[in-house]
């Protein structure tokens, strides 16, 4: 097929190296602007898909918006088959919808209709769902809602939202060559009217641990945050992001206040159970493991972790 791609992140490039493997033709590859990045958080840095679409030698575009006249305009242009999305970052308008001749198909990380929106791996893990997936859906105007053309579901099982991603991204990139090889097999069907939840972008504030919570949402929350931004605690005015964890059981443990330490080992009381932070990070250094911090910095029982 002639197809345009439209992404952003890691998460996007391997259904974009798998259509031209396939022997599709990618006519353009869609994704967000430059930001500012590197050492100094100075330098423009382009996209993994940019990155990734001009080794393959494929046209990169990256408007700002796909709202105006001229831009719409020469999306129609390339005259595509079909166009595939995978975490581009913008709203397409009905006229970038309606433009290919097959439409617009979208890879996404969840099983629509649960976790529609921004972050649908992180919020599966905050909440305990025991799996997830990822689908080829048929866009329409609304935020999600198309109907499903297919899915494939794996079990989260104690995986961060960085291993869930490679392994969704790989199983994206099989499902869009399933897909695109014999499109009619796999006609669209409407989502359910039931089940439906929202994926809303992460806030910063969301990052920092509670433990007044229980300590399996605690570890969650560990999970889903890593590796970036990083969940974290702070001690003494310092920032500690923890990066991995593990639910730990400790007798007497009613005896702790919540937040505070009750071992040398970094064991943290919670408001039921106890979480151990196995490996951590200091401001401005790399990320090491909870013994190896202790030996250089000690933080005894009976510490409160703000």
């Amino acid at each position: 097929m002639r197809i345009i791609y439209m992404g952003t992140p890691e998460f996007a490039v391997p259904a974009l190296k798998a259509l031209v493997a396939a022997g599709h033709e990618v006519v353009a590859a869609y994704t967000q602007p430059p930001r500012p990045g590197g050492r100094r958080g100075k330098e423009l840095t382009p996209t993994p898909v940019h990155r990734a679409a001009e080794e393959l030698g494929i046209p990169v575009r990256h408007p700002a918006s796909l709202k105006g006249a001229e831009e719409q305009a020469e999306f129609a242009a390339l005259q595509a088959d079909i166009a595939v999305v995978a975490a581009y970052g913008l709203i397409l308008p009905q006229a970038v919808l309606d433009a290919p001749r097959l439409g617009c198909i979208n890879l996404h990380a969840s099983l629509l209709p649960r976790w529609r929106g921004a972050a649908p791996i992180q919020r599966a893990i905050l909440a305990g769902d025991k799996e997830t997936g990822v689908g080829v859906m048929q866009m329409e105007a609304g935020l999600d809602t198309g109907p499903v053309r297919t899915e494939v579901r794996t079990a989260v099982d104690g995986k961060t939202t960085g291993e869930l991603t490679d392994e969704l991204a790989q199983m994206g990139a099989t499902l869009a060559v399933e897909v695109l090889g014999d499109i009619d097999a796999y006609p669209p069907v409407p989502q359910p009217d039931e089940g439906v939840t929202y994926a809303y972008k992460i806030d910063k504030t969301e990052t920092r641990l509670d433990f007044s919570k229980s300590a399996e949402q605690v570890e969650r929350k560990v999970r889903a945050f890593a590796p970036a931004p990083g969940a974290w605690f702070e001690l003494e005015g310092e920032r500690y992001r923890v990066l991995a964890a593990e639910l730990a059981r400790f007798p007497g443990l009613a005896a702790y206040g919540e937040g505070f330490t009750i071992d040398d080992r970094l064991t943290v009381a919670c408001a039921t159970g106890a979480i151990r932070p196995t490996q951590v990070q200091r401001a401005g250094r790399p990320a090491m493991a909870t013994a190896d911090l202790l030996r250089g910095r000690p933080i005894p029982a009976g510490t409160h972790l703000s």
